[in-house]
């Protein structure tokens, strides 16, 4: 399945003139990194992958839409599922998407 191209302009919109951002498509989607680093990925299945400090993933699952990202039946540490109702706002989404950027600019460059 390919992944919502509607969605990825509005990542895209989101991240305006972000130095270090690239993409990659990859796992069925389309990965945006932050200087080599994943931070957001919009998922074939819908929805995006979210990189967040594994600290807070746990109040992060409590919001509407979120769940562990899942690879091979295994929780993937410091990511979390967003699902496509709970990233339609512009709002929700933005926040999504600050919170992977935010995180992962914290990460050694790549």
């Amino acid at each position: 399945m390919a992944y919502d191209e509607d969605l990825a302009n509005r990542v895209r919109s989101l991240l305006g003139r972000e130095p270090g951002i690239g993409e990659r498509r990859m796992f069925g989607g389309l990965a945006l990194l932050l200087n080599g680093n994943m931070a957001v990925v919009i998922r074939g299945e819908g929805g995006l992958m979210v990189r967040v400090d594994p600290a807070r993933s746990e109040r992060l699952l409590a919001e509407p839409g979120a769940q562990p990202t899942r690879m091979r039946d295994r929780p993937l540490r410091g990511w979390i599922t967003v699902e496509p109702s709970a990233c339609a706002t512009d709002g929700d989404l933005r926040r999504w998407v600050d919170r992977g950027i935010t995180y992962t600019r914290g990460l050694p460059a790549k």
